[in-house]
């Protein structure tokens, strides 16, 4: 059994993941950028502003300049000692979103991206976070799709033996996900409405082309980008890897 990653190899691949030498790892990684801090400028100014689960902390700063108060709130002990020395206005804390010490009602926004899948009860996540905003406070998030052919495709990646193929093959950064709750449009959708949020805006991004992505450079990216257009707003957006979600709690 492998050991569990270092400090140092959590925040190395966080960061290679905006920078990656390969056009499509880095496309499927900055496109997300671009929408959630799109997603931020809009829900903003502020007055106090989570982030729940802010990896090594890149909407930090896209926060910082919108809102007056910034949190980030992780249970990783990793994350948060690299954040505390970086970002010495943002209030860095340990605290675990699915039974919050945090005061209820004391948020004008809440982004959460690339976490709940980490969430055994991501029910309870979603439910915490709503708990956790103003009335009419806007909730940011972000989560991989089930079926997506990137997350089908991570299965086969890192059994014994592929993956130090994979890691040849990138040159990079090559660690497991850890993605134990994988979900589906429908299943986002139920759980933030069930939480008493309304859904504003939705979007999916993300083609994934296996051996295509690996070994094509700029020509894959480019036929990725095409069938993602294609996909977007069909029956078959389910293939896009990421969902995202603009989402208020009512007044």
């Amino acid at each position: 059994m492998s050991s569990a990653p270092t400090r140092e190899e959590i925040v190395a691949l966080q960061q290679t993941l905006y920078s990656s030498k390969n056009p499509t790892r880095r496309w499927l990684h900055l496109t997300r950028k671009a929408w959630i801090e799109a997603a931020l400028r809009a829900s903003g100014p502020g007055h106090a502003a989570l982030e729940v689960g802010p990896g090594s902390g890149v909407y930090l700063p896209t926060l910082a300049a919108h809102f007056e108060s910034v949190t980030a709130s992780d249970i990783a002990q990793a994350h948060l000692e690299h954040l505390a020395p970086l970002f010495p206005g943002v209030t860095i804390m340990r605290d675990d979103i699915t039974s919050s010490a945090l005061e209820p009602g004391s948020f004008d926004l809440i982004l959460c991206s690339e976490v709940v899948e980490h969430i055994p009860d991501s029910a309870a996540a979603i439910r915490g976070m709503y708990a956790l905003l103003r009335p009419g406070g806007a909730l940011v998030l972000s989560t991989p799709q089930r079926y997506s052919p990137l997350e089908l495709a991570s299965k086969i990646a890192f059994l014994p033996g592929v993956v130090q193929v994979v890691r040849w093959v990138y040159g990079e950064p090559i660690l497991e996900q850890g993605h134990i709750n994988l979900m589906t449009r429908t299943t986002v959708r139920a759980q933030l409405e069930a939480a008493g949020f309304r859904v504003e805006r939705e979007h999916f991004t993300g083609v994934y082309l296996p051996l295509v992505a690996e070994f094509t450079g700029g020509i894959g990216l480019r036929l990725a980008k095409a069938i993602e257009r294609v996909l977007r707003g069909t029956v078959l957006q389910w293939l896009l890897w990421t969902q995202y979600y603009a989402a208020r709690k009512p007044e």
